[in-house]
């Protein structure tokens, strides 16, 4: 098959756009293309360019259009507008079906034919972030000001321009041009395929595969590193970041000075990261190193001393705005900074974080009480838990809410406890992030998010499809994992309504407060789902239960998740469906059918076994709920397969007697109902 080569050149993408806008144009052009069979699909993505290369069939092949018009007998009117619509007459119509049809042949059309017709409307609809308009008059919109359309077919142009009518200010032509890198190897050179793209375009210093610079990043770096004895601190963000920078990525190592080394780590990694694109390395001893790694888009040709000794340089003087504000900070206390909370305002409807910090506060007392934890220093860690938000560090770097706490803390002489928690009250910021500990800590950040989510909540900020402005999603998962791993017992209705009555008066009884149990449930059931575990064993012993204790429902869930992995447990779950939707059906006729079966009316053996087997395993299973014995609870409910295959295979639930029949629809829903004091049946899948 042909080669298709597709490049659009242009000034420098923002790197955070640069995957998107190749997922976007794989996308797009695997649509246009689906006609032509397109294989093989390959994208290239970076600071200049995006592009994308396939093999495709010479030509779209011919096909017939049918397109149904008005009826038969429909009015005189209707066909001829049709005939007119479409520029024939009756004569070119046939009947099917009682309906005019029209028949059309369409030709086959060459592959850059059809290129040529649909690529500049594909460009022209580009779903770019944001856009920019360049030159006078053009209504064509690009996310940087675009400079060279590459589009070769079979070694030849395709040959196409974005010009529309009325539309003067924009001729921009395809052609077979590209250009290499903007220093090393500026000026354009023409290519005939993706082989030749590819070689003058490495010749010219420029890598076009985004996989390849990282790669490059990554090694390069890693080797320097090694090199000094050093390790490079992982930040795959960052790196994803900078191959979007460089076209021809040169890693170099360079010294930080030593008096920034008495810096917290965190804050010398964030400037260098934030501020510069620059990595952090660690000596032998996990410590910061006085090192650090960066890359450049050139090679130079002095070794490199002159490019190092510039980002040296620089990075001095960041340091020093961070020595200034580390400093600065440190000559007051947290506990001075309390009263600049009320100058924060929180959210309209919910008042100051001042105000938010009285409510935490008061939470965090009685979240102690239910786990244990030092109540006064989980108290005074909510009390100063946001005054590093008035703090110039925070201010300048947002990234290190409560880290910079943390370090203030310490430096007042607080309690330890109390400093520990300040920093890991956000801990898990994400899925891979570690969970404190730390009894303090934990109180710390469930005070956090439960005042949070309730606060938010009654300001009528819930989160709504894809939109989650305020991060509660987040937060609730964050108060689960907190007591996931760390094994709470907590009453989550009771929290939620300890915290709403904190609130202003007129949002303590909000309607969406109702909604944060099955909030946090939902977000357990995701929880679930990316940990690969049964998420409707979950939903099952949920549905119609008020328990909110995670642990227990937890427990419950794996519990019966064991059960239905047995050959009994999938028996018994099919006996309960079957039951179930006998009742179902019957309940329709004349139930429903809740009355006590009569052991008199039992007709045959199976009938009593099933009696008597629920007579034993109901008040067990009881027994067992109350000991949070659940294995045993399901051992107890496995053992009634046996009975209860015996009476579906000889018993006849719908008997001709009417009383035998209604004793036994009796029975089923017995039957049922000791079932739901295990689960909703209903809720498993498969």
């Amino acid at each position: 098959m042909p080669e298709l080569l597709t490049e659009l050149f242009s000034e420098e993408i923002p790197a955070r756009m640069q995957g998107q806008a190749g997922e976007a144009f794989h996308r797009l052009m695997s649509d246009m293309l689906a006609p032509l069979t397109p294989q093989d699909i390959k994208i290239f993505t970076g600071p200049r360019r995006i592009a994308l290369s396939c093999q495709i069939n010479t030509q779209v092949p011919g096909r017939v259009i049918s397109e149904r018009g008005p009826r038969e007998t429909a009015p005189g009117k209707a066909l001829e507008g049709f005939t007119r619509k479409h520029g024939v007459t009756k004569d070119q119509l046939t009947l099917q079906n009682g309906f005019w049809v029209l028949e059309r042949n369409e030709p086959p059309v060459d592959a850059a034919t059809h290129i040529a017709a649909q690529l500049p409307d594909l460009l022209r609809r580009f779903p770019w972030p944001r856009s920019m308009r360049w030159g006078s008059g053009s209504s064509f919109t690009w996310i940087r000001p675009l400079r060279r359309l590459l589009c070769v077919f079979d070694g030849k142009v395709v040959p196409f321009s974005l010009a529309q009518d009325n539309d003067n200010g924009h001729h921009l032509s395809s052609d077979a041009i590209t250009e290499g890198h903007r220093f090393m190897a500026p000026g354009p050179v023409s290519v005939s395929n993706t082989a030749e793209w590819l070689d003058a375009l490495r010749s010219r210093f420029v890598i076009p595969e985004a996989s390849e610079r990282r790669t490059l990043i990554s090694e390069g770096l890693e080797r320097l590193a090694t090199e000094k004895n050093l390790t490079l601190v992982p930040d795959a963000g960052l790196v994803d970041e900078v191959s979007g920078l460089v076209e021809w990525p040169v890693p170099f190592l360079g010294q930080i000075d030593d008096q920034f080394m008495n810096l917290p780590a965190e804050v010398m990694q964030v400037s260098m990261r934030i501020n510069q694109r620059y990595f952090a390395l660690r000596g032998t001893d996990g410590k910061a190193a006085p090192w650090f790694g960066f890359i450049a888009n050139i090679a130079p040709t002095d070794d490199g001393s002159l490019v190092v000794a510039g980002n040296e340089r620089v990075l001095r003087a960041r340091f020093a705005d961070a020595r200034h504000f580390w400093d600065l900070d440190r000559r007051k206390t947290l506990a001075s900074r309390l009263p600049a909370l009320d100058n924060i305002t929180f959210h309209a409807k919910l008042g100051s974080q001042g105000e938010r910090t009285q409510r935490m506060m008061r939470l965090a007392g009685l979240i102690a009480d239910m786990t244990g934890a030092d109540k006064s220093a989980a108290i005074r860690a909510a009390e100063l838990s946001k005054t590093d938000l008035t703090t110039g560090m925070v201010g300048e770097f947002p990234e290190l809410q409560g880290i910079m706490g943390g370090y203030y803390a310490r430096h007042d002489g607080e309690n330890d406890a109390v400093a520990q928690a300040i920093t890991e009250q956000y801990q898990p910021r994400g899925p891979g992030d570690d969970v404190p500990t730390a009894p303090v800590s934990v109180v710390a950040g469930l005070a956090d998010r439960f005042d949070m989510l309730t606060a938010f909540f009654a300001a009528g900020e819930k989160p709504s499809g894809s939109g989650d402005p305020f991060g509660l999603r987040r937060a609730a998962l964050g108060i689960i994992r907190l007591i996931r791993e760390n094994g709470l017992r907590l009453d989550l209705v009771k929290i939620f309504t300890l915290a709403a009555e904190a609130l202003p008066a007129d949002l303590q009884n909000a309607p969406d407060l109702d909604l944060l149990p099955q909030f946090i449930a939902e977000r357990l059931r995701v929880q679930l789902r990316s940990e690969g575990a049964r998420y409707d064993c979950l939903a099952a012993i949920s549905t119609g239960n008020t328990d909110t204790d995670i642990v227990r429902l937890l427990m419950r869930a794996q519990a019966l998740q064991d059960m239905l992995e047995t050959e009994d447990g999938k028996n018994l779950l099919a006996a309960t469906r079957r039951a179930a939707n006998i009742l179902r059906i019957e309940n329709k006729k004349d139930g429903p059918h809740e009355k006590t079966p009569q052991t008199t009316l039992y007709a045959q053996a199976e009938e009593r076994a099933l009696a008597d087997a629920l007579d034993k395993v109901e008040p067990a299973v009881e027994a067992a709920f109350a000991r949070e014995h659940f294995a045993d609870a399901m051992k107890e409910a496995a053992s009634l397969r046996g009975p209860l295959d015996s009476f579906f295979e000889e018993v006849t639930v719908n008997a001709p007697e009417p009383d035998l029949r209604l004793n036994r629809l009796y029975l089923l829903a017995r039957l049922e109902r000791m079932m739901r004091l295990i689960a909703d049946f209903s809720q498993i899948e498969g």
